[in-house]
């Protein structure tokens, strides 16, 4: 018996109405479709913007500049050629001559001497009345001496120099803002008004001795210069003693003409002491003039003399002055890493009972006992039982 119809016209005919049903769609009805589509993946594609992440632009498509040099080695203080053409070029175009200071309309050319004069005979050079002059209406009363400016003649040299000697020693000690500075004898601060108005608040740090000097940088520099708000560590103090500075480590240390007038003794035994405030390798002691206290040793035995205090001598330079004709010598220091060499020798009734304690020791011997082991150590590593 035949369980499926095997005719022929059966078949055909099965296939023909198959062939006649489907689905019919008219244009509009398509054009609607299409219309909803487009409006819902819009709508679709919106939201996935506006909560997936913003990604940063590829490296490849940045337009940003590349970060200059001086921002890695510290920034350029001072003047290019372009400025110094600028300069030139000023005094060219407005065709400027140097004259002779003397009496003219709406200037009146005093001396140092004469200003003092003038400001102890007329209270001040006070437009207050009378009744009013004798009263103080200053928040910080200066001396004359200070107000004319007298400390300025001081340093043998002009005034101007001590910005020649900051732009030379923070170029040459790769000092950035951040950076930490201290002076061995700051004096009035020919030198470090500059450091301080470049470094950040309280990053810049002297010892001084003389009291004038103190009283011409607190009293006159400081505030007159607006740098009050940076607040200099300035300190009183004799013979090298620098306790007050707390455990700063320094980028830059430096004395200018300082050690030529303290014994040679004095001079190391501040060396002894600063040397554990300069950062190993990168910090800098940077010594104007000569360096007597140590070539009156000579010089296999100053060499000697460093090292046992992990310092190594890097070299001479010279550096010219901007505004007048006159250079300086400076000789500069580093400290370096001192390694140490010790051998342990291990037996086998005190094997392994030493260990190194500091991050900076690496092992370089043999495991077995029977051989010398040999470690590689920072200065200050230590050694302990266990």
């Amino acid at each position: 018996m035949a369980l499926f119809p095997t005719s022929s016209s059966s078949s055909s005919s099965s296939s023909s109405s198959q062939q006649q049903k489907g689905i019919v769609i008219t244009i509009p009805i398509l054009i609607l479709s299409v219309s909803v589509f487009t409006i819902f993946l819009f709508f679709l594609l919106s939201t996935l913007s506006s909560t997936s992440p913003q990604l940063p632009p590829s490296p490849t498509t940045c337009s940003c500049p590349p970060p200059s040099p001086s921002s890695v080695t510290g920034v350029r203080v001072s003047p290019t050629k372009d400025d110094i053409d600028w300069v030139k070029d000023q005094i060219l175009m407005n065709g400027l001559q140097m004259q002779n200071n003397v009496l003219r309309k709406g200037i009146n050319p005093r001396t140092r001497a004469q200003q003092l004069q003038d400001l102890k005979e007329f209270k001040g050079i006070s437009h207050y009345e009378e009744e009013e002059s004798l009263s103080n209406h200053t928040a910080l009363p200066c001396p004359g001496e200070l107000l004319v400016e007298e400390h300025h003649s001081n340093y043998g040299e002009p005034w101007a120099g001590g910005r020649d000697v900051f732009e030379f020693l923070a170029e040459s000690s790769h000092l950035v803002p951040d950076s930490q500075v201290l002076e061995i004898g700051c004096g009035t601060l020919r030198v470090g008004l500059h450091f301080i108005r470049y470094l950040k608040p309280e990053h810049f740090h002297c010892l001084e001795r003389d009291e004038l000097s103190l009283m011409a940088a607190f009293r006159y520099e400081l505030p007159a210069q607006g740098l009050l708000p940076k607040r200099p560590l300035i300190v009183r103090g004799e013979d090298m003693d620098f306790s007050k500075f707390g455990k700063t480590e320094y980028d830059l240390i430096y004395a200018s003409a300082v050690f030529l007038h303290i014994p040679d003794k004095l001079v190391w035994v501040g060396l002894e002491k600063l040397k554990d405030k300069l950062k190993v390798n990168d910090g800098r002691i940077f010594v104007s003039h000569n360096i007597k206290f140590c070539s009156r040793l000579g010089g296999e035995e100053c060499t000697k003399r460093l090292q046992s205090l992990g310092l190594e001598y890097l070299g001479k330079h010279t550096h010219d002055s901007l505004l007048f004709n006159h250079y300086e010598i400076w000789f500069e220091f580093r400290r370096f890493k001192t390694t140490i060499m010790v051998y342990l020798f291990v037996d086998s009734n005190e094997a392994g009972i030493y260990r190194f304690t500091h991050a900076d020791c690496g092992y370089r011997g043999s495991s077995s006992a029977a051989v010398d082991n040999e470690w590689l150590c920072h200065e200050d590593a230590m050694v302990r039982r266990w």
